[in-house]
């Protein structure tokens, strides 16, 4: 017996011309075939968007926790500064309670901690318009763009400035009154 193969089945000679619905047959599982790939395409496709998807609201969670974190770890600056201030001008209080001020000083201090929160650096050293911001400008000894005096600490929190120190600045060498 003589056998043909045609997709992937074998076809016994002469079938072809006694059953009239197989050309049609043919067609139909062709089509069939085809649109299954097409729908495991399509299925591919939505999962691999579905996956971005996910990603990418995490990283806008991510980014949402930060941001908050960020805005909360500001307004914490300004009542450590004020803390600061209070400590440096309070002289007649007890020892009890400027322990207890200074107490929660450092409680602060630890919660800025562990938000990755660090003070910037910024007297003695180079003007850096990425972490300072001048406030003044002074004629000085010192090299031009020597950071003098910080007038504002400024922070960082995991290398970002969420707020820069405002600093007074050197001009530059002071040459014996030629300026």
């Amino acid at each position: 017996m003589n056998t043909k193969k045609h997709d992937e089945r074998t076809v016994k000679e002469g079938e072809e011309e006694c059953c009239p619905d197989f050309a049609l047959l043919k067609e139909q599982l062709a089509e069939k075939d085809a649109r299954i790939a097409d729908y495991a395409d399509h299925l591919k496709r939505l999962q691999a968007e579905f996956e971005n998807y996910c990603k990418r609201v995490d990283r806008e969670r991510c980014d949402m926790q930060t941001i908050a974190s960020e805005r909360l770890v500001v307004k914490l600056l300004g009542v450590i500064d004020d803390f600061e201030r209070a400590l440096s001008s309070i002289k007649d209080i007890s020892p009890d309670a400027r322990k207890g001020i200074e107490l929660i000083f450092k409680n602060l201090h630890k919660i800025l901690d562990e938000e990755n929160v660090e003070k910037i650096a910024a007297v003695g050293l180079h003007f850096d318009p990425y972490k300072h911001e001048v406030v003044l400008q002074v004629d000085s000894s010192e090299p031009e763009g020597t950071v003098l005096e910080e007038l504002q600490s400024g922070y960082s929190m995991s290398g970002k400035v969420v707020r820069y120190a405002k600093v007074k600045v050197s001009k530059g060498r002071i040459n014996g009154g030629n300026e």
